[in-house]
This record gives C-alpha cells, structure tokens and sequence, in this order.
C-alpha cells in the first residue's frame, strides 16, 4: 500500500482539508498524518475523511502535537527522559494519538521511542562531518566512532528499560484500538533504540501481534553512510518484524527525505525484504516540489508496479 505523509505541506497549510487536497492532487489516495499537526486543522482533515476523499493508512506519534509546543517537534517528550512529566506527557499524548488513529481507522501509529543523554552535535554529527569530508576510512573516524559506540553502550540500559516498559503499557491500549505500534529506525546513533536494541525490543514482544518494526529508508541510510550498519544486510536481520516503512531518497551523506529515485538508494535490493501489500510512506521534506514528487511517482509506478 502506497501511501504519502503531510510532513510534506503540514507546515504550508491552516486548513486541513486544502492540505488534503494538495495531497490528492499529486495522485495519491492513501494518506499518512504526521506528526507537527496543529490542532486547529482537525475539522479539515476529519471533513475531507468523512467525505470519503483519502484513506488513512496510518498516523504518526504524536497528532496532533502538544498544544504548548509550537514547532514541529515529534521528540520535545521522550519516554526515556530524565523528568517524570516529559515521560507522563509522553504517554497522555501518545493515548490521544491513539484514540484519533482509531477515529480514521488507522492501521499502524509510528513510535519515537526516546534517546540517551549523548550531545549528538559532539557526535553523530561531527562523525557525519568528517565523513562528509574525508570518507570514513581514516584512523581518526574509525577511532571516534568505536569511542562513540562504547560511551552509548555505558548509558544506554536504563534508558532502554524505560523505552520498554513505556511500550509494554501502550501495547495493551493498542490492543483495545486493534491498532499496531510501529517503533521507527532512527537517524541518530543517540536515539533509541539502536540495531542491537531494536532487534532485542522486537524479540520481547514477539507474541505481541501489536508490536513491530518500522523501517525508515533514510535513517538506515544516514547510518550506513556512517558505517555503523550495512542498509541490505540490516533489513535481513529485521525482516521478520518489518510492518512497513517511510520512503524517501539521502544525497551523500546526509541530506535525507529526498524524493524517491532521486539519490543514492538503490531500492530494488531493499524492497524484497517487505511484507506484499504493506505500508510504504512517501515522507519527503516540505522543500521537494509537487511536480518533481510527480514526475517521480510516475516512475515508481513503472518500475515497482507491486509496491503501489
């Protein structure tokens, strides 16, 4: 199921069914709503939905987004954070996404699970720096990047704990809504969880049908050009767990949430690895244009008929 996310023109629009509309006219039909939602374009999107005019193939954590913050910041509440009201805001919001995804019947909500306190300036950043530079063979890389590796591995447990027990509880109410938890492969090496953790995540909630992997074509990449995974043999590893996934293209090495088939992947080696007829989420960046977006659908379509 092909589907595209209003992180693309959320931000251009105050009324959600012009939103929905520009959306539609790119000639999609299945629709993602994000994350950085303004509560004030609810009655828009919920009239274009009445109306019969998308269909919602998922929401992502949280929507709308806290009233109190202003930007569009899917992560201002972590629940991994140190404060006991960012982990109970988290939570409160991350139940009232819940109850609007079963409003649109939603299949899936997309999970940030958190982070450890690690400075990804002084990181990830300056590691994605260097590469950018110098290629990421040089001894200094190398030898930053195992020191990165070993600070996060020290940390990381009781971080990892609380991104667990958070996603025990929103588990049970997922069950009520018969909604799944979809927990996204992030960009930064800071967040959480990691490969290892993720693959540990999924393992103990492996008998709960609610529970899986959401694989986020960018992310992966931004890592691997980091040499911190292999995208391919990663997606291997993951595969039994993958519910689906947000597409979008990287130029070298970063610049992420390009159109699709206009960079540097190359998706007919990572597609195999996806369940038929499972949620694939076009979410580019508000600065791609519509007519470049529908150029390139049309060469989707044509080149992955079975991913549409």
């Amino acid at each position: 199921m092909l589907s595209f996310s209003t992180c693309w023109n959320n931000h251009r629009h105050t009324d959600g069914e012009e939103m929905i509309d520009e959306i539609l006219a790119l000639g999609f039909k299945n629709i993602e709503l994000s994350h950085g939602m303004t509560i004030t374009k609810l009655p828009g999107i919920k009239k274009s939905y009445a109306a019969g005019k998308f269909v919602c193939s998922g929401v992502h954590n949280y929507f709308p987004s806290p009233v109190e913050v202003m930007i569009d910041a899917p992560d201002a509440y972590e629940y991994t954070s140190h404060r006991p009201f960012d982990r109970q805001r988290a939570m409160e919001m991350t139940m009232r996404s819940l109850e609007l995804a079963d409003s649109f019947r939603a299949h899936y909500l997309v999970l940030h699970m958190g982070s450890v306190p690690l400075n990804h300036r002084k990181w990830t950043k300056r590691l994605t720096a260097y590469v950018a530079e110098n290629g990421r063979n040089g001894p200094e890389f190398a030898a930053d990047k195992i020191e990165f590796v070993k600070r996060r591995e020290k940390i990381a447990p009781l971080y990892y704990q609380r991104a667990i027990d958070a996603l025990g509880k929103i588990a049970e109410k997922a069950a009520e809504y018969g909604i799944k938890l979809a927990v996204e492969s992030r960009s930064r090496f800071e967040d959480m969880p990691n490969e290892r953790e993720m693959v540990r995540l999924q393992e103990h909630f492996k008998d709960n049908p609610w529970v899986g992997y959401w694989h986020d074509f960018g992310h992966v990449q931004l890592k691997h050009n980091l040499g911190l995974l292999d995208h391919p043999e990663w997606l291997r590893r993951i595969q039994p767990y993958i519910i689906g996934g947000h597409v979008h293209d990287v130029v070298w090495p970063e610049r992420d949430h390009r159109v699709p088939l206009t960079g540097t992947l190359i998706y007919k080696e990572l597609l195999p690895f996806f369940p038929a007829g499972c949620p694939m989420i076009w979410e580019l960046s508000p600065s791609r244009k519509s007519e470049e977006i529908s150029e390139c659908f049309e060469v989707w379509k044509k080149a992955f008929p079975d991913r549409c």
